[in-house]
C-alpha cells in the first residue's frame, strides 16, 4: 500500500486543481489583508467577518479539489477512490495550514477572535466542500463536479445565516454568551459533514460492476 500511494503521489499532484486552488487562497489573502493595507482598525464583529468570509473563499477553492479530467482513465487503477481522494487531501493539507496560519496573523491581533474557534469554522467549511465534491463524484459521473459544488456553497453561505433558527445559532460574535454553545454545535458539523464525505469516498458497487464488466465509470 505504501508503495501505490509513493508511485500515485506524482500523477495526483499533477492533476490538482492548481488554478482554482491558487486563485481562492490569493483572493483569500488580500481579503485578509484588507485592514493592513489601508491601515483600518476594524472591530471584533467586522475582523471576525473578515476570517469567515476568508474561510468561505477557501473552503469554495476546496471545492475544486476533487476535480479530475481522467477521471474515467484513472478508475481501472488498483487504488481505490477513497485512497486518491485522501492523497489529494494529504497533498494539500500542509498548504493549506499554512495558508490559514497567515490569514490569522494578517488579523489584526486587538481585535482577532479566538484561533482556535474560528479555525474550527474553517475547517467544518472545507470539509463541507469536500464532502460535497464527494457526493457528486459518487452520485454521478461529472469529472469536474467543482463549479457546482462551489455555487452550492456559496448559496448555502448566503442562507445559512437567515434560515437557520435562533436557537441553533452558528455566526454569532465573540462577545455573545452563545458563542461557546454555537461552536460545540460547528463541532458537531465538522463531525458530520466527515462522516458523509467518508460515506461518499468509496465508490458504489454497482458501478464497480459495471466499469468491471468494460461499461463506463
Amino acid at each position: 500500500m505504501r508503495g501505490l500511494t509513493l508511485a500515485l503521489a506524482v500523477p495526483v499532484w499533477r492533476t490538482l486543481p492548481w488554478r482554482a486552488l491558487a486563485a481562492a487562497g490569493t483572493a483569500g489573502l488580500l481579503l485578509a489583508a484588507t485592514p493592513v493595507v489601508v491601515g483600518a482598525e476594524p472591530s471584533p464583529w467586522e475582523t471576525l467577518t473578515l476570517l469567515r468570509g476568508t474561510a468561505l473563499i477557501g473552503a469554495l477553492g476546496l471545492a475544486f479539489l476533487l476535480d479530475d479530467p481522467a477521471r474515467h482513465l484513472t478508475a481501472p487503477l488498483p487504488a481505490r477512490r477513497p485512497l486518491r481522494q485522501a492523497l489529494r487531501v494529504a497533498l494539500v493539507a500542509p498548504l493549506a495550514a499554512l495558508w490559514w496560519t497567515a490569514v490569522l496573523l494578517l488579523a489584526p491581533s486587538a481585535s482577532r477572535p479566538p484561533a482556535g474557534d474560528v479555525t474550527l469554522e474553517a475547517a467544518a467549511l472545507g470539509v463541507l466542500a469536500l464532502a460535497g465534491a464527494a457526493t457528486a463524484v459518487r452520485l454521478t459521473d461529472e469529472a469536474r463536479p467543482g463549479p457546482s459544488i462551489a455555487a452550492a456553497l456559496l448559496l448555502t453561505a448566503v442562507l445559512a445565516p437567515l434560515l437557520i433558527p435562533e436557537g441553533w445559532a452558528l455566526f454569532v460574535p465573540p462577545d455573545d454568551p452563545r458563542w461557546p454553545s454555537a461552536h460545540d454545535r460547528w463541532a458537531v458539523l465538522l463531525g458530520a459533514v466527515a462522516v458523509v464525505w467518508g460515506v461518499c469516498g468509496p465508490e458504489p458497487v454497482g458501478r464497480r460492476r459495471t466499469r468491471g464488466a468494460g461499461g463506463p465509470v
